[in-house]
C-alpha cells in the first residue's frame, strides 16, 4: 500500500514539474521573439532595455511624467517626482524595497535616455561644423 503512495506521489510530482518547465520554456521562447523584434526596430533598444531593465515608457509611467521629446525633457520635474516617490516608500518608514528599486531605475532609464540623445546632438553639431 505504501509503494503505491509513493508512486502516486513521484508520478503526480513529475507531472507538476514537467508542466512548469513547459511554461518556463514557452515564456523564455516569447520574451526572446519580443526582444529580437524590438532589437530589429532599434538596435540599441536591446542594449537600453537589458541595462535598466526597462523601457522608457514604463520609465515614465511609473514617475508619472512625459517622455522625452526629442531627447529633451525637464530633468527639474522627473527629479522632483524621483525624490518624493523614492521617499515614500522608504522601506524605514513602511514603503517598499521593491517599488523604491523601480524608482529608482525609471529616474536612471530617464536619465540615459537624455544622455543618449545629447551625445547624438553633439556628434551631429560636431559633423556639421566640420563641413
Amino acid at each position: 500500500m505504501a509503494h503505491r503512495i509513493l508512486a502516486q506521489v513521484v508520478i503526480t510530482g513529475s507531472r507538476v514539474l514537467g508542466r512548469a518547465f513547459a511554461e518556463a520554456y514557452k515564456q523564455a521562447l516569447a520574451s526572446q521573439k519580443y526582444a529580437s523584434a524590438a532589437a530589429k526596430d532599434n538596435p540599441q533598444a536591446m542594449n537600453n532595455l537589458a541595462s535598466s531593465g526597462l523601457t522608457l515608457d514604463e520609465a515614465c509611467k511609473i514617475l508619472n511624467v512625459k517622455p522625452p521629446m526629442a531627447g529633451k525633457t525637464n530633468m527639474e520635474s522627473v527629479m522632483e517626482r524621483f525624490k518624493r516617490l523614492y521617499d515614500l516608500n522608504n522601506p524605514e518608514k513602511g514603503g517598499s524595497f521593491y517599488l523604491q528599486s523601480k524608482i529608482l531605475r525609471a529616474r536612471e532609464r530617464i536619465e540615459m535616455e537624455v544622455r543618449e540623445a545629447e551625445r547624438r546632438a553633439a556628434r551631429d553639431q560636431e559633423l556639421k561644423e566640420g563641413q
